[in-house]
């Protein structure tokens, strides 16, 4: 069998902890019985997106492996009879941080990990000031539903991720997101800034002909519009959803993954790649 069921979770800040998690999990249990096989989470969801400033104090919200909530999720995936791909903020060590997402497989075990590769320094973004660069390279988690290339928010606009997972094997790129507009932008570019965001995936998608999808947060955090539009594209780049930022809740999206070698018959990219002419690629900077 090659179709799969996909649930995407969009949800937000719940001003507390606690309340936060609670409606997640309550969210995610409303899909028990819906045959799902795989549900993702947007980055971070557990905590505030807090990067919008320096501030000691959030590194407290920080879990690592053996934190309860970890066991609670795994628990759900096992519920639920999913993958589930579970985001958020790691303790590493003393000092060392992660932005991170484990993989459950249906029984509720580690299938894998991914730290996020690019890490931004924006306005209203300082993640530099809280997380390093993931070690985990770009491999794609092999699962009882498909091959994922677990990737995380700013990796979206890194072309060279998304290739490198598609070629080790990924059916799915997956993108656990926190991005929205800043309260001083203007708003006449909103939408352009939300579309270069989506186009950038579904361009991924159909580059390397496989399925993309990114799970966005909603709500209004310090000074960030949290714009949802929580997505899948198929391996041609079409939206087969795209969730309003007034949607609150889970959306299941059913995909075939065979359309990814049919694709590939049709559009042969990897059979012509010029890997030979990829040289500068390794350079921080172009020739002046």
């Amino acid at each position: 069998m090659t179709k799969r069921n996909i649930a995407m979770l969009q949800g937000k800040w719940e001003g507390d902890l606690v309340q936060t998690n609670d409606w997640y999990q309550n969210e995610a249990l409303k899909l028990k019985d819906k045959n799902i096989d795989l549900l993702v989470l947007p980055e971070l969801f557990h905590t505030p997106y807090f990067p919008f400033e320096e501030n000691p104090d959030f590194f407290k919200m920080a879990i690592q492996k053996e934190d309860p909530l970890v066991a609670e999720w795994q628990k759900i995936a096992k519920t639920l009879n999913c993958v589930l791909v579970f985001p958020f903020f790691e303790k590493r060590s003393t000092g060392i941080y992660h932005n991170s997402a484990f993989v459950f497989e249906r029984d509720g075990s580690i299938a894998g990990l991914y730290r996020k590769s690019h890490i931004p320094d924006d306005p209203a973004f300082y993640e530099k000031y809280y997380f390093i660069p993931g070690d985990t390279g770009f491999e794609p988690i092999h699962t009882s539903a498909g091959c994922l290339g677990v990737l995380i928010c700013w990796d979206q606009w890194f072309p060279e991720a998304a290739r490198i997972m598609s070629l080790n094997g990924a059916e799915i790129l997956i993108y656990p997101t926190a991005i929205g507009w800043a309260a001083n932008e203007p708003t006449e570019i909103y939408e352009r800034q939300k579309n270069s965001w989506m186009i950038s995936m579904q361009g991924h998608a159909i580059a390397n002909r496989v399925f993309s999808m990114a799970v966005n947060r909603i709500g209004i955090e310090g000074e960030l519009t949290f714009w949802g539009h929580s997505f899948v594209a198929a391996p041609d780049g079409f939206l087969i959803e795209d969730l309003s930022p007034k949607h609150h809740g889970f959306q299941i999206t059913s995909i075939d993954l065979s359309e990814i070698e049919e694709n590939r018959h049709w559009w042969p990219h990897f059979r012509d790649r010029r890997i030979d002419q990829y040289q500068d690629i390794l350079k921080i900077w172009g020739t002046p």
